[in-house]
């Protein structure tokens, strides 16, 4: 198993790598449109969808994106569009999350086919704008969900008392939660000073938070996004346990499905960029 992972996640470096090397932002775009069409296949596998519809939801989703990059939307994304994701994500996971496991079935399946879609697409237009932001900016975005996660992993194991959501994840603990909040404080406090120090491609997401929103307002950002990247890996918990599957699919050999990977980013990126006003 820890072969496969290494492997897989060798491989999968090596075409990011290629595909942020190449000139222009299409295809790095590109790339994470096939990901998320992935995502958007296991989606609908995992929500009472058949193959033939499973298929044809990424295949909807993957236009959709190509509509969205064609259009110039990468570039010039609009600027109530990551507002509008954000609220959606804060209303959608607070009644998914109140009605746990058991109340998601019970929602129309072309419902919830259709915020798996919005979702999806949604996270794919702001990482897309991400990388046209700067990489820096990117890169910034991504490491607090891998440093909240990290974190929030050897906190739990170390200090976990408080079950966060034992219907849902047991394994969560609210000691986690505040492990990878410190985690996240200390990543920003560190990026803000090599930003201040280093000329880089632009500021990263520490940087534009702290010079928009000041220092009390960056760390209850900060605090907003670690919590939103917990509620984006509890609501596909929620999901997979609600179809009883451990993984969203086994694409990815030794680390399950791509929805498994990008959970807790899919909240995260839009939500950065209308804090950041970029």
């Amino acid at each position: 198993m820890l072969r496969q992972r290494v492997i897989t996640a060798v491989v999968l470096l090596l075409i990011l790598i290629a595909s942020l090397a190449a000139p222009g932002p299409a295809w790095f775009a590109m790339l994470t449109l096939v990901l998320l069409a992935a995502a958007g296949w296991e989606w609908g596998r995992l929500n009472q969808a058949g193959q033939a519809a499973s298929i044809a939801m990424a295949l909807l989703l993957a236009a959709a994106c190509g509509a969205a990059l064609f259009s110039g939307w990468v570039d010039l994304a609009p600027a109530g569009a990551w507002w509008l994701a954000a609220l959606l994500w804060v209303a959608g996971s607070v009644v998914a999350l109140r009605g746990g496991p058991s109340a998601w079935p019970q929602l129309p399946r072309a419902a919830r086919w259709a915020l798996g879609l919005v979702m999806l697409w949604a996270a794919w237009l702001a990482i897309a704008h991400a990388h046209v932001v700067g990489l820096n900016f990117m890169f910034s975005v991504f490491c607090l969900v891998w440093a909240a996660d990290i974190c929030a992993y050897f906190g739990g194991r170390a200090f976990g008392r408080r079950k966060l959501a034992p219907a849902i994840s047991p394994g969560k603990s609210w000691e986690g939660v505040w492990s990878g909040l410190a985690g996240v404080l200390l990543l920003a406090a560190a990026w803000i000073a090599v930003d201040r120090h280093w000329v880089l491609d632009g500021p990263s997401l520490y940087s534009r938070l702290l010079d928009t929103l000041g220092p009390v307002g960056g760390v209850f950002a900060l605090l907003a996004l670690t919590a939103m990247s917990v509620v984006g890996d509890l609501i596909e918990s929620l999901v997979k346990r609600a179809a009883g599957a451990k993984d969203s699919s086994r694409l990815l050999p030794g680390h399950g499905g791509v929805l498994d990977r990008v959970d807790a980013l899919l909240p995260v990126f839009p939500i950065a960029l209308a804090l950041a006003a970029v």
